[in-house]
């Protein structure tokens, strides 16, 4: 898609504005590094919009706090104070959600979070937020806690202007066939191939 403009068009009866305005599912999988941040920055330019944005976070513990976070707490506050930009909520493990991870077994965390996966439903029927970033969703499809064809369909046919971006590792392939943007983050080099461990400013 060279400066911006599609190699075609499609003949669906829609006019340039009405196709550029539809709603995205977007994947970013691999198992290179950078997939959560660029959803996260995907984030950033929907609340700099105005969109009410929601985080969801399947995987990282409530203890490992993320400098994404802490941004986006402080833009929510931004918002309820001076009205710009949109509001935003951020969930995960240890917030009071009934899919908190808790010391157990694979089948209580499968429990929880399907519980976590049904109450995203529930916002996506009743349009709640208009940008969703489900963090590292793709496990829990791969784990089998989930049930796929469920998210798809669901997904599939969200109503409204809602975009959903889905980040994780090994993306199940009936998510990525029904994904409009798929990006798969391949490693070149990473600084733990030298033993690195991680550190401030670029992991969290």
């Amino acid at each position: 898609m060279p400066k911006g403009v599609p190699e075609s068009v499609p003949e669906d009866g829609l006019t340039t504005r009405q196709r550029r305005n539809q709603p995205v599912l977007a994947v970013h999988t691999g198992p290179g590094k950078g997939k959560s941040t660029a959803a996260f920055g995907m984030a950033l330019r929907a609340w700099n919009q105005g969109f009410d944005v929601a985080v969801f976070q399947f995987v990282k513990s409530a203890k490992w706090k993320v400098g994404e976070e802490a941004a986006f707490r402080t833009l929510a506050t931004l918002h309820e104070e001076t009205g710009v930009g949109g509001a935003v909520e951020w969930h995960k493990m240890g917030e009071g959600w009934s899919w908190t991870r808790k010391h157990g077994t694979d089948e209580d965390h499968a429990a929880a979070a399907l519980s976590g996966w049904q109450e995203i439903s529930r916002r996506l029927a009743a349009e709640q937020h208009r940008f969703y970033v489900l963090d590292e969703f793709t496990y829990p499809l791969k784990w089998g806690w989930v049930d796929i064809d469920e998210v798809v369909d669901t997904l599939t046919h969200r109503p409204g202007n809602q975009h959903v971006v889905i980040t994780g590792r090994d993306a199940p392939p009936a998510l990525i066939e029904a994904a409009d943007l798929v990006t798969e983050m391949t490693k070149v080099k990473h600084p733990m191939d030298a033993g690195r461990k991680g550190q401030r400013g670029i992991e969290w």
